[in-house]
């Protein structure tokens, strides 16, 4: 079933210059193609909107602040079962438990900067998706 997922390379991973790096592994992946690519500086209203199921937490303003930082890769990836294989080629979000091979496995250094985002569910990259690219149709 082909999907599209959101895709955020945050900016450790801009600032590490690992973002050739990180799009070529997604890019190598056979039948996944970018539908939508652009460096940008969010806003705090665009961050408050992705990130508004963690309002509250004790990690949200260090996350929205870490993410104002400096700019960050945005991308929409179409394909099979796209949103399942990005997951598992980010890793999980702790980079010693990710493994070798994954994206945190091999770049990761701590939690909070995590280098990727990407859609957890459909129903989450369809969300996601109308926050950075409403006119993705």
């Amino acid at each position: 079933m082909t999907q599209r997922t959101l895709v955020l390379l945050k900016p450790d991973a801009v600032r590490r210059n690992l973002v050739g790096e990180i799009l070529g592994r997604i890019e190598a992946k056979a039948g996944w193609t970018f539908a939508g690519l652009e460096l940008r500086q969010l806003d705090r209203a665009t961050l408050e909107q992705h990130y508004e199921e963690h309002i509250g937490k004790p990690f949200y303003e260090p996350l929205v602040e870490f993410m104002l930082s400096g700019p960050v890769v945005v991308l929409v990836v179409e394909g099979e079962r796209v949103i399942e294989g990005v997951r598992r080629l980010t890793g999980p979000t702790d980079p010693i438990a990710a493994e070798p091979g994954s994206i945190r496995g091999d770049f990761g250094t701590i939690v909070r900067e995590n280098l990727i985002h990407a859609s957890d569910s459909e129903e989450s990259a369809i969300r996601e998706l109308k926050i950075f690219f409403p006119g993705l149709s």
